[in-house]
């Protein structure tokens, strides 16, 4: 009878250890999204290129790309550059 006990808060703390690990993975993969609102300084100078050679269109596609910016923040954007 002991042994099943033991066994069962053995059990009970190793999946609750587990639910706790799982939480903590979900908070900080929501804290570091894979598109950033701020293009790289790469990005910027491509877009920056594409603009000064009349490319605008495509200026505004590759920061929509690369940041998943909407369509209006990125021809605002590109416009500032």
């Amino acid at each position: 009878m002991l042994t099943s006990l033991g066994s069962l808060v053995l059990l009970t703390v190793l999946v609750t250890a587990v639910i706790l690990f799982l939480i903590f993975v979900a908070v900080r993969l929501t804290r570091r999204p894979r598109n950033r609102l701020i293009p790289a300084l790469d990005v910027t100078d491509q877009a920056r290129e594409l603009k000064a050679t009349g490319q605008f269109q495509e200026a505004v596609f590759l920061v929509r790309g690369e940041t998943g910016m909407s369509h209006r923040a990125a021809t605002r954007f590109v416009r500032k550059l």
